[in-house]
């Protein structure tokens, strides 16, 4: 299928109200231009130089997400324009995108990522150090930062019921601190399994090879 027959595909998918995270990290601007074209605005970039080098070359209104590992000394480069961070996975990290956002008197909003696969992912904070960011946040340390949710990626595996539970383990934890302070984003699911994501609960699904097609490992 083309690409606008795959976009197509999944947004009649998507139900009312979830957010569609179109994940272009590796896919050329034109593929980018030709989704946004069908009205697609929020994209989903991995690594900062190629969000750096795509984005000047795309329109000014697509909201950029980052959403992969972010190193603290590159949160500079993306802190004048990025709409969201969706992998903020630690407290260091949380710290320099304040400073930065700081600094281009800017609010910038993150999701924290929280490990809950049972693969030995490097990435990820445990559930009571997001609920300690939480607090910090609540208690006014980041000033220009708004967290607006909660990310997660499933482990990689046809077992649905292990799936199903590592989300379900993610959504307690956005209701439990949604009492605290509102949260919109719960930011679960990729092209393989956004429909079981978003049956536990997900407003947000990062879904790329499903659009774009399989990615271009050699680049």
């Amino acid at each position: 299928m083309s690409i606008k027959e795959n976009y197509q595909t999944i947004k009649d998918q998507l139900p009312e109200g979830v957010q569609l995270v179109a994940v272009s990290k590796t896919h050329p601007v034109s593929a980018i231009q030709d989704v946004y074209d069908l009205g697609q605005k929020v994209f989903g970039e991995n690594k900062v130089q190629e969000l750096m080098e795509k984005s000047p070359l795309l329109p000014d209104d697509i909201q950029w997400h980052l959403i992969g590992h972010l190193q603290t000394n590159k949160v500079k480069y993306i802190a004048p324009f990025i709409d969201t961070i969706q992998s903020v996975d630690s407290e260091k990290l949380l710290s320099e995108i304040n400073k930065e956002a700081g600094k281009n008197n800017r609010i910038i909003k993150v999701l924290l990522q929280v490990k809950i696969a049972a693969e030995d992912s490097k990435f990820g904070l445990e559930i009571h150090e997001a609920e300690n960011l939480f607090k910090q946040y609540i208690d006014g340390q980041y000033s220009h930062i708004e967290i607006t949710g909660l990310m997660g990626m499933a482990t990689f595996t046809d077992d649905e019921q292990q799936v199903r539970k590592e989300f379900l383990t993610l959504k307690g934890l956005f209701d439990e601190l949604n009492k605290l302070k509102s949260l919109k984003i719960l930011s679960m699911g990729m092209s393989d399994d956004f429909p079981v994501a978003i049956e536990c609960g997900a407003n947000s699904v990062r879904v790329g090879s499903a659009i774009f097609g399989r990615r271009d490992y050699s680049k």
